[in-house]
């Protein structure tokens, strides 16, 4: 999902942080095999920052839409340079990414955070994160875990923290039935399998622990951690996950025919392979094409995108990482009772309109629910099921999204409140609700959160957006500045995450004080995260439409 507008100014000032603090010289060494990885000190925080360090092959030549290959040592290479960040996966530029930000095909690389001076064999507990960003933009770069590792030492429980990069776009997800003979679908989800490999290998030498791994991601990133925790091996990577407005089935889930027509545009689009010199191997010929002509394709393949997913994780069959939609995975138990903590931001929906097409009736809203949805289900089906979503989600603004906000329409589309609520609940909050009753009801321990913190610096009509929360969890300093109430919030949910990564529980009583987290089997309870009213309320809101939606999870690809 699209991210980043307001987080951006706040991320970068942490992102100069770090390399302010940075000294020349740097004491930072790891030894890797034969090779002494060289990083940078963090002395305000008390961290060290290691980058850019390679996990896979370059997917370039003939890797290129190839699955990776892992790398997981730097050869006989004497020293390697890790004080900076690597080169981001090719993306568009955006309102969503950087202005500045350096991409490149050699960008399987992941970071390290941790704190200073700790020694290989510590075994820390171990924080992996994965970025969103619609799976075709988004980069670990903007994330900088200075300050949440600082926070993890200052209440005790210091912990390491991992980000990577993924392929993205057509690069990372290529679509339609060559793809699928090939074997070639869903390799950003492999990529991101290589670097939790990398981790369990090499994090030891961090002073990381291999067997406390807990993943967290937000948006895609959080889709992402829902389709590895259905696979069979995630307990070999991982102990716990986080989900931060995101479930493996809010993209909705295809087989790889959803979006040939969007593949075709891309390639046909891709200058090498247009028209007469298109062969009958598609890949050799994208393989051929320059890096410029890959991106100006893709770029003509985003331009023509039914949804908020133009390449994304499809269906690849039974031996595959996702051999059947998410919710009947769960619900046979697939996620083996790991536990985890799941959550949404209040007004996750507005940003999903706002990066969409202008909608002005609510006839466009069955239009755009009917062609993200189709042809999981039938038309006639379809058509039904709109119906009654429009029935439970009246064109009436004071039960809109954003919520809590009256009858005020913001001066613009009549119906952006009703579209918002419907499609929050229907890719973000229903599925939220269904994987945390769900799981629960099988005996895993689940902490749920909603977080609506207000945002006075974002326009009124966004609301709590999708990514408010991500300052919080960060430690982002503007934040933690902007009087003690957001500060002390943000202090609190690092506090939670940090305590559930380290205990498996949100409740250990150390850092901030804080009101206990239940768990959510015991009474439905979600834990409420705003600045002057946190505490558990009841997951009970908007409950026949939500109901509605979680009894047709199959209708909806989920």
């Amino acid at each position: 999902m699209n991210m980043w507008p307001s987080l951006l100014p706040r991320l970068a000032f942490l992102l100069c942080l770090l390399f302010v603090s940075s000294e020349p010289g740097s004491a930072a060494q790891v030894k890797l095999g034969k090779t002494t990885v060289i990083g940078s000190d963090i002395p305000l925080l008390k961290g060290e920052f290691f980058g850019g360090i390679p996990f896979a092959q370059a997917p370039v030549g003939n890797l290129r839409f190839a699955r990776p290959v892992a790398e997981f040592s730097l050869g006989d290479a004497p020293t390697f340079d890790a004080t900076k960040f690597g080169a981001a996966c090719p993306q568009p530029l955006s309102a969503f990414t950087p202005p500045d930000l350096e991409t490149s095909e050699d960008c399987l690389t992941l970071n390290v955070f941790r704190p200073a001076g700790v020694r290989a064999g510590t075994a820390l507990p171990v924080m992996a994160w994965i970025f969103g960003g619609s799976f075709f933009t988004g980069t670990a770069t903007i994330f900088n875990a200075s300050a949440l590792v600082a926070h993890s030492i200052a209440r005790g429980t210091p912990v390491v923290y991992v980000s990577f990069n993924y392929r993205l776009g057509a690069l990372g997800f290529p679509q339609g039935p060559e793809a699928a003979r090939q074997g070639v679908l869903n390799l950003g989800v492999q990529d991101q399998i290589v670097a939790l490999n990398w981790i369990q290998k090499n994090i030891a030498a961090f002073g990381g622990d291999p067997a406390k791994v807990t993943l967290f991601g937000q948006s895609a990133g959080s889709v992402s951690v829902g389709l590895l925790y259905l696979n069979q091996d995630f307990r070999s990577w991982a102990r716990a996950a986080i989900f931060e407005s995101g479930q493996a089935g809010t993209t909705a889930i295809f087989d790889a025919n959803k979006s040939v027509p969007q593949w075709d545009v891309f390639v046909d689009n891709t200058a090498t392979c247009a028209g007469p010199l298109r062969t009958a191997d598609v890949f050799a010929c994208l393989r051929a094409a320059s890096a410029d002509e890959i991106m100006a394709g893709q770029n003509a393949g985003l331009a023509a995108m039914v949804g908020e997913f133009p390449f994304f994780p499809v269906l690849d069959g039974p031996q595959g990482l996702i051999p059947a939609l998410p919710s009947a995975l769960l619900r046979d138990g697939r996620g083996g009772r790991v536990p985890f903590m799941s959550g949404s931001v209040l007004d996750d929906g507005t940003l999903f309109v706002a990066a969409s097409i202008a909608i002005e009736a609510s006839a466009q809203i069955a239009d755009q629910v009917n062609a993200s949805f189709f042809p999981c289900a039938s038309s006639r089906q379809l058509q039904a099921a709109t119906a009654q979503l429009l029935a439970l989600y009246p064109d009436i603004p004071a039960l809109g999204c954003p919520f809590d906000t009256g009858n005020d329409t913001f001066g613009i589309s009549p119906v952006f409140k009703q579209a918002a609520a419907l499609l929050g609940d229907l890719v973000i909050q229903g599925p939220r609700r269904f994987w945390s009753q769900t799981a629960a009801h099988q005996g895993t321990e689940v902490f749920s959160y909603i977080f609506r913190d207000p945002q006075p610096e974002n326009p009124p009509f966004l609301g709590v957006a999708h990514t408010a929360e991500l300052p919080y969890v960060y430690g982002d300093i503007t934040v933690a500045a902007n009087g003690t109430g957001p500060g002390t919030l943000s202090a609190i949910m690092q506090d939670y995450w940090i305590s559930f990564a380290t205990s498996l529980n949100p409740n250990d009583g150390k850092g901030m004080k804080r009101p206990e987290w239940e768990p959510y089997g015991a009474r439905q309870q979600i834990m409420q995260l705003n600045s002057t009213n946190t505490k558990m309320i009841p997951d009970d809101f908007r409950q026949a439409q939500m109901g509605f939606i979680n009894e047709n999870t199959a209708l909806f690809c989920q």
